[in-house]
């Protein structure tokens, strides 16, 4: 393989559009992302339809804009890495046909990426010493699972969660409370504000000899506890919510990262998605002493183009390749 490989990194699952080139392994010469969340805030979420238009609109541009700032030609690329799911079918397809479309005109390999395994390897932009065997940590608005690394392309899912995932719970909390989408960020903001100790919210699953999650009856008792409120007449006191309410979901994630440490033997922790940008979880993680923990960059717990070019990338070196048939797939979630 070149000494020089270069990989072209394109995201398009959800709302974010996302290019990235990157260099050998992890030498990442540019990245942009395209965010939608100003977007679809006035909706409360994500509008499928509307989301894969706008990457219809942002794509094409931002490899162009990331090939003149790396002063590159598409041909002089030897890669290009593109997320075929899971995620919006719209915005999966967009991305899919945009990378078949440039590997034909450039003749560069082409490589679908797993999400989630793009997702495993956010971390590993600058942590260099995360070797394998360790455990990552997926925690995002669609998924919520620990996976067990024993190899790059040997994993192993240890648990995941029954229903909601931990982020899909947190936009759910801040539609009860009356706050902004995303309501993960702007939960963790009004937590700092209040006291994590005054509503004794569960913590699902906590005590349960399995690597499980569940946060939807968090998430209803943080309802009935707000209807209470209301009845009675009292005052809502959203920043004590949002911080007992953050409290049990932090609790919960830690407890069942501890039981798999336990379970396994593996002490290296690795944490990515879009709720490992949440404070009160990064806290719990890097002062933990039952493991280490390795973080992304806040700006990389979301989704990114740069873990999905990493990830195509050490899928490519272990000989995978796609070419013209990689398809969008929505479904997809087994790494």
């Amino acid at each position: 393989m070149s000494k020089n490989f270069l990989t072209l990194g394109i995201e398009t699952s959800c709302d974010d559009t996302g290019v990235a080139i990157l260099r050998n392994d992890n030498e990442v010469l540019c990245e942009y992302l395209s965010s939608q969340i100003k977007d679809h805030s006035k909706f409360g979420g994500v509008i499928p339809e509307f989301a894969a238009r706008k990457h219809l609109e942002n794509l094409l541009p931002l490899v162009d804009v990331a090939l003149r700032d790396s002063s590159l030609a598409g041909r002089e690329l030897d890669l290009i890495a593109v997320t075929r799911g899971p995620g919006l079918m719209g915005s999966l397809i967009v991305g899919v046909q945009t990378a078949k479309a440039l590997s034909q005109v450039w003749d560069v390999p082409l490589i679908g990426v797993n999400h989630l395994e793009g997702h495993l390897f956010a971390p590993l932009v600058d942590a260099r010493d995360l070797k394998p065997p360790f455990l990552s940590l997926i925690v995002s608005g669609g998924h919520t699972e620990i996976i067990k690394v024993n190899s790059f392309g040997d994993y192993e899912l240890l648990g995941q969660t029954r229903d909601d995932a931990a982020g899909e719970a947190y936009d759910k909390a801040a539609r009860i409370l009356g706050l902004s989408y995303p309501g993960g960020p702007e939960i963790d903001r009004l937590a700092k504000l209040g006291n994590s100790h005054a509503f004794s919210f569960p913590v699902p699953l906590k005590g349960t000899d399995k690597v499980e999650f569940s946060f939807s009856g968090l998430k209803t008792a943080l309802l009935w506890q707000v209807k209470r409120l209301e009845e009675s007449g009292t005052s809502i006191p959203v920043n004590d919510l949002c911080a007992s309410f953050q409290r049990a979901v932090t609790e919960a994630l830690i407890s069942k990262v501890r039981l798999a440490v336990k379970l396994t033997g593996i002490k290296k922790v690795s944490a990515s998605g879009g709720v490992s940008a949440n404070s009160a979880l990064r806290d719990a993680l890097t002062s933990d002493r039952n493991f280490s923990a390795w973080l992304p960059e806040l700006r990389r717990c979301t989704d990114n183009a740069v873990m999905v070019a990493m990830a195509g990338r050490n899928s490519f070196q272990r000989g995978n390749y796609s070419g013209g048939e990689v398809v969008a797939d929505p479904s997809l979630h087994d790494l």
